[in-house]
């Protein structure tokens, strides 16, 4: 619902943040990792993400959209709820997370409070090849998408090819192809080859 939130930091806690946008406060639970990439001014952006349940709809909010995409793929696993997810960003750093699942370092993840080691394997068992399929720069910034190439191979890897193979067909049909080609036409040939 939610995509980010950008305004007047009126609070800023080490569990959560109070965001004034428009003349509302937005009360935004964050990690321990995101609060220290909090600006120092009063201007704030955080990406959201809301929990909505019968008796309380929370915000949670970080200051990186690849942080977002790890918690999203953290809360996607059955015994793993936000708060989870939340003290799992806050114990040790997205990179390291990433790199512990994709390793399969099932210490490093146990590691983490509240994380035993049945819920240690099934984060790596579940989100190995999700985030191997991503590639080592799911957690940078994405910055805009400049050009065709770009949106065709981000489109391809959220229908769920895998980046290398995808971006390897991808240069194929460039070079195919001696006209300028369209975001639409570039994931319709890719499509046709993967």
């Amino acid at each position: 619902m939610y995509d980010y939130i950008d305004g007047r930091l009126v609070f800023r806690g080490g569990a959560h943040v109070v965001i004034d946008a428009g003349g509302v406060g937005y009360h935004v639970n964050i990690s321990l990792n995101t609060y220290g990439q909090l600006p120092e001014g009063e201007r704030c952006k955080l990406y959201i993400w809301m929990h909505v349940k019968e008796d309380a709809h929370t915000l949670y909010g970080f200051a990186t959209e690849g942080e977002r995409r790890l918690f999203m793929h953290l809360i996607s696993i059955s015994g793993i709820g936000p708060n989870t997810g939340r003290m799992m960003l806050s114990s040790i750093t997205p990179a390291e997370i990433q790199a512990a699942i994709v390793q399969g370092n099932v210490a490093a993840i146990q590691r983490i409070k509240g994380i035993g080691p049945k819920s240690a394997q099934r984060v790596i068992l579940e989100l190995q090849d999700k985030l191997k399929k991503e590639g080592p720069d799911t957690l940078t910034v994405m910055p805009g998408l400049k050009t065709a190439k770009d949106e065709a191979l981000s489109a391809l890897v959220m229908l769920g090819f895998v980046r290398n193979v995808a971006e390897k067909v991808l240069d194929q049909e460039i070079s195919k192809n001696t006209g300028v080609l369209t975001v639409e036409q570039l994931i319709k040939s890719a499509l046709k080859s993967l």
